[in-house]
């Protein structure tokens, strides 16, 4: 007997098997009939081990609220329950079973907080195997751990009107009864939906079965709408089947990332339910092999990432295999790996060569990390609420010397002109006034809505500069200004947002500040190491190598600089940076996170030589040399050193 076709006898010689379970004509076709017992056998079937020597199971205790979870995916494990052939194994499947509940909780790294099971569950339908299935998936019971099944086409015949099966009898909708993530089954019981909570939020998970009907569908589909707002996970057994073959291994799988296509009913499925319903995000499925994934566009313009993960076809038929999608909504990454848990509990040096090929399969269809904006894929159902402005008086927190916002002055993309005032908020008279270089253009500084989500203003000042030759606009203090003569002897910190755009560059936009103090350090009397005499006493600049930001400044109880050094910043990103020193130390904050060049050095105060300070503008040896290139929202100087939770950015 052929015993890795799908209906073999149906499979002429000339047909692949894979183009086998392609052809729409058969595919109704299902597993043989379900009818045959230990009476037909002629005996008791023989069956494995039920359980390994792996020691206790520990509890199911997925964290709900962490940002990182794991969604654990067994595909087709047929092979382990073929009871009309008198050969059941438990023992796989049972090891992966105590891997996943072993590893819910975020204590272990996986956090693990579902598991979902593609379909053909056995390779007979026989009620005999589904006895054995049902004492393999008491392990998940006893423990609560949270999971879904659905029928594959070796568990049952024809389509969800079929009527009462093994599978049902075994797998149905009284399975879940004490469930807590369990949510409903249509009125077959063929097609459920499960709910479970990760990073704070719900998601839906729907188990269709191998065929749907219409009826399904609309059960689907209304099922969606009730829960509006959820992320949804759609698992059946067929959808997309792999575009290359599994003759060599490694896999020839071509371009990792678009090797699938839709099946004939995989279409079906398509047009009657997940191109309108947004919320579908990704869709999981067997039947097919090799592994292999492809992303399609619905009707909203968003992508829909549709995976097979199937490894039937490999040593011991997979072993319970399981595919691990590790959600990062921190990093807006799914990383994915496939491991077998059973070979993993063995002695690896008791292993066979096949099994620890097995272990750990790290192909590029098998272990890859995916790319997807949680935030923005899900905005269309569930957009995540605006942090509204926040008036200014709320920021002028104890010591404020210096509250500079660009809200409520201009229309987004007017510009800025010669002379033009911006007031300072905290009322101690440091206004800044707008200089033009000349031979500027008059848009080189603009008024912009652009602005970093946690700035209480939602607005910001757009300068267009640069050097070769050099031009642009930016603003100064008034020559009386009283920050202009301030040390901070006591410390101080100094805020602020920016945003490089696509077309900064290196040589002309490099160093450029986004807020100096004028005066060199040559004239105020510094000098020894690392002193540039003609460069400025006081810069918050951006470096020409990976838009570093730096902070270099002459303290008063040294000749020579401290300079604090960040991480390079991407363009197209707002970026929050902090400069705070508590009357010894100076330390370089990007987005709330310390950097990695903060000096453990003495440095007190910031040397002045009683002139303005330059928002955007930087000179050497007294003269401007280069204007900023960016976005500069909200600017705030403070006379003494604030914790984090005092920042712009704190809720």
């Amino acid at each position: 007997m052929c015993v890795h076709g799908d209906n073999p006898s149906q499979e002429s010689a000339a047909q692949s098997r894979r183009g086998f379970l392609r052809n729409a004509a058969l595919a109704g076709a299902g597993a043989a009939a379900v009818g045959t017992g230990a009476a037909a056998l002629g005996g008791t079937p023989a069956f494995a081990a039920s359980a390994t020597e792996s020691g206790k199971i520990g509890p199911w205790r997925p964290d709900p609220t962490a940002l990182q979870f794991t969604l654990a995916v067994m595909p087709d494990t047929q092979f382990l329950y073929w009871g009309s052939q008198d050969s059941v194994n438990r023992t796989p499947q049972e090891e992966s079973f105590r891997y996943i509940v072993d590893h819910s909780g975020d204590t272990t790294g996986d956090n693990i907080v579902f598991m979902t099971h593609l379909g053909d569950m056995t390779q007979d339908a026989d009620p005999l195997s589904f006895q054995q299935v049902d004492k393999a998936f008491a392990l998940l019971d006893s423990h609560g751990a949270a999971y879904s099944v659905l029928a594959g086409n070796h568990d049952v015949s024809g389509d969800d009107s079929r009527g009462d099966t093994p599978y049902l009898q075994t797998m149905g909708p009284q399975r879940f009864k004490r469930s807590k993530t369990f949510a409903g089954a249509d009125a077959t019981g063929y097609n459920t939906a499960h709910i479970f909570q990760a990073a704070g939020r719900s998601w839906l998970v729907l188990a269709l079965d191998w065929r749907t009907t219409d009826q399904g569908f609309a059960w689907a589909d209304n099922v969606i709408k009730a829960h509006p707002k959820m992320p949804v996970i759609l698992t059946t057994h067929d959808l997309v089947y792999s575009n290359y073959d599994d003759n060599v291994f490694p896999y020839e799988s071509g371009d990792p990332e678009n090797n699938a296509v839709l099946s004939d009913y995989g279409q079906t499925v398509w047009d009657k339910l997940i191109n309108d319903n947004d919320q579908i995000f990704l869709t999981l499925n067997g039947h097919y092999w090799p592994p292999a994934r492809t992303a399609k566009k619905n009707a909203a313009g968003n992508d829909v990432f549709m995976h097979i993960t199937n490894y039937q076809n490999r040593y011991f038929g997979g072993g319970a295999m399981i595919r691990l999608y590790h959600f990062d909504l921190t990093r807006n990454t799914i990383d994915v790996e496939t491991i077998n848990p059973w070979i993993l509990a063995q002695d690896p040096e008791s292993r066979t060569e096949l099994a620890a090929e097995h272990a750990r399969i790290t192909g590029p269809v098998d272990d890859f990390s995916m790319p997807i904006d949680f935030e923005k894929r899900f905005s269309g159902f569930a957009p995540v609420p605006v942090r509204p402005a926040r008036p200014a008086a709320k920021e002028l927190v104890k010591g404020t010397l210096a509250y500079w916002r660009f809200d409520g002055q201009g229309a987004p993309g007017t510009p800025l002109t010669t002379g033009q005032t911006i007031r300072d908020l905290s009322g101690k008279g440091n206004d800044l006034s707008v200089v033009t270089l000349p031979g500027t253009a008059s848009d080189a500084l603009t008024w912009s809505a652009d602005h970093h989500p946690d700035q209480p203003a939602h607005a910001s000042l757009k300068f267009v500069g640069g050097r070769n030759p050099l031009h642009g606009t930016y603003l100064t203090t008034g020559e009386k200004a009283p920050l202009n003569a301030e040390t901070f002897r006591s410390g101080y910190t100094i805020e602020t947002f920016v945003m490089m755009p696509l077309d900064w560059d290196a040589g002309n936009n490099g160093w450029a500040s986004i807020l100096s103090r004028r005066g060199s350090a040559g004239d105020a009397g510094k000098h020894g190491k690392n002193t540039d005499p003609g460069e400025p006493v006081v810069q918050l600049s951006i470096s020409n190598n990976g838009r570093e930001p730096q902070f270099n400044h002459y303290p008063l109880n040294d000749a020579y600089p401290t300079t604090n050094w960040g991480h390079g910043l991407v363009e197209l990103k707002w970026w929050h940076l902090a400069v705070v020193n508590d009357g010894r130390l100076t330390k370089l904050y990007v987005d709330g996170a310390p950097v990695v060049d903060n000096p453990n050095r003495v440095s007190t105060g910031l040397t002045s030589l009683g002139l303005p300070w330059l928002v955007g503008g930087h000179e050497y040896a007294g003269a401007i040399d280069i204007v900023f290139h960016g976005n500069v929202g909200d600017i705030r100087v403070v006379n003494r050193p604030l914790s984090m939770d005092e920042f712009l950015t704190a809720q």
